[in-house]
């Protein structure tokens, strides 16, 4: 089967190739694959180089699922879903774990739940982590990615009083539609917060802490600069007299990918949240879209359709 291989070249970091069709295991599904969503920590993988043989990117898909998983588990053959497996997801096939797919109703498109996948269980589970947001403050860092835009609405709709920090009007826009306070430099947000969402890294890390209330929370999600964060224990004198730092992973969840890429699915198809797709292409196109991505080109999410 046709699949997009790394090449090893930061110039083009994918190319064409012809790989074996997986062979499902008993409590996997085999996966058609009509549209699948690129994302910068799997960019700058690629730019790193992909260590293991024969691992391939690709952890967002969509699609029609051909053959069902023969332990009897997860969706029947002929249905949709989207799925967020491991890697190998840019092919025409993926063989995905049933525990980690959900089924797509007639109202959600391939294309759009492509963009479901790790950004919107990233901005699920911040939540989750943040608590109740009802009434309290928040600031979001690099919210013009995906995770952000996920985030922005769903804490607005939670009632959050959300600002969002996005370098450029334009790259803000959405985020205002869905009634976040968007500003273009931490030094502009004002707070002081109850809770920080912090995905940037370099000089942002300390400089959104310092806008914590006393005993708010940051959350560390991220490091999109590549730059690290210095922290200076006395700076906190300066903001906030006690703060809390949480390292964030998405996987470190006991709910399953399949719980929670459904929740995902009802609020997309209830019109509670909306994934903004900021490019679509065909995937003949991916190289150029991960180099887009790379340079922060793109806001929201970029999907690819392989025109299955």
């Amino acid at each position: 089967m046709k699949a997009l291989l790394p090449t090893g070249d930061p110039a083009k970091l994918v190319a064409f190739g012809e790989v074996e069709q997986p062979r499902p295991g008993p409590g996997q599904a085999l996966v058609k694959v009509e549209a699948f969503s690129v994302n910068r920590g799997e960019v700058f993988r690629l730019h790193g180089g992909l260590p293991g043989v024969g691992l391939r990117p690709g952890k967002d898909v969509a699609g029609l699922v051909v053959q069902a998983a023969a332990d009897g588990s997860g969706p029947r053959a002929g249905q949709r879903v989207v799925g967020h497996p491991p890697g190998g997801g840019w092919a025409q096939y993926a063989a995905v774990d049933t525990d980690r797919l959900a089924v797509l109703p007639d109202s959600v498109s391939a294309v759009t739940a492509a963009a479901l996948p790790l950004a919107g269980l990233t901005a699920l589970r911040l939540l989750r982590t943040a608590g109740a947001m009802g009434g309290r403050s928040l600031l979001v860092t690099g919210a013009s990615g995906g995770v952000g835009h996920y985030v922005t609405e769903l804490a607005v709709a939670a009632g959050a009083e959300v600002t969002a920090v996005s370098a450029t009007p334009e790259r803000g826009r959405r985020l205002a539609e869905f009634g976040a306070a968007v500003v273009h430099d931490v030094a502009a947000a004002g707070g002081p917060f109850d809770t920080v969402m912090e995905s940037v890294g370099g000089d942002t890390t300390a400089r959104a802490l310092a806008l914590l209330r006393p005993r708010g929370e940051l959350v560390w999600f991220g490091q999109a600069s590549r730059q690290p964060a210095a922290l200076d224990f006395f700076a906190f004198f300066e903001g906030p007299s006690s703060a809390t730092i949480r390292h964030f992973h998405y996987e470190d969840f006991p709910e399953s990918y399949a719980a929670d890429l459904a929740a995902l699915v009802r609020l997309v198809a209830g019109g509670r949240l909306h994934p903004e797709i900021g490019r679509l292409a065909g995937w003949d196109d991916t190289a150029a879209v991960l180099a887009d991505l790379h340079d922060r080109r793109v806001a929201g999410n970029a999907v690819l359709t392989t025109g299955a």
